[in-house]
């Protein structure tokens, strides 16, 4: 498994968000992107995802162009920023609607994701009465359930207490044992850190060497 970005810039407007990219991601390691808001950790997952696509450069996934052979990579699992969710719903009928669309996975499946992340599938609570917490359990949730080869979370560690902090850790590893790719966005330099084998630093749209 192989994610090639090769000068990649994006500009909206007149303004770059990403510059001259270059790196090169690969299976069974978790990569951490470290910087300030605004230094263009989710503006490159953005373009992994292909939710955005090139001023000049590209994205490769397996040696396969985005945009050119396919728009959206075929495994992927985000969580991008504030997870969304149909608040009038359980946390299991949102995964179950979710994984009607690529019709990949089995009811098995989603209850096996929701466990994984401490969530009872037969929990009858609306989304809407779930904490801040219980909503980032959700989300990490529903990027994990279809076991894709990349895995994307964008601050997955937000309103997760110690319990919950260490379930995220075994699932990270477990994608790792098993070659997936796994990059992750934290604000916290020391929880980034523990769980990365690589550490990517960015600034205004650059990593830095």
């Amino acid at each position: 498994m192989e994610i090639k970005i090769d000068n990649y810039s994006k500009k909206f407007k007149s303004d770059y968000v990403l510059r001259n990219i270059t790196y090169t991601f690969t299976g069974g390691r978790i990569y951490g992107l470290y910087g300030k808001n605004g230094s263009g950790k989710t503006m490159l997952m953005r373009a992994i995802s292909g939710l955005i696509f090139p001023s000049e450069g590209c994205v490769k996934i397996n040696g396969e162009e985005l945009r050119k052979e396919r728009d959206f990579p075929e495994s992927l699992g985000l969580l991008l920023e504030n997870p969304y969710f149909l608040t009038q719903y359980t946390g299991y009928q949102n995964l179950k609607l979710l994984a009607s669309i690529k019709n990949k996975i089995g009811d098995e499946d989603i209850v096996h994701a929701l466990e994984r992340v401490g969530l009872e599938a037969t929990d009858k609570r609306k989304v809407r009465k779930y904490s801040l917490g219980m909503k980032q359990r959700l989300g990490i949730a529903a990027a994990i359930m279809e076991k894709p080869d990349i895995l994307l979370l964008d601050e997955p560690f937000n309103a997760i207490d110690e319990g919950g902090l260490q379930l995220i850790r075994d699932i990270l590893a477990d994608f790792k044992k098993v070659g997936k790719i796994v990059i992750l966005a934290c604000h916290d330099k020391e929880e980034l850190e523990s769980v990365s084998d690589e550490i990517i630093k960015m600034k205004n749209g650059k990593i830095e060497v």
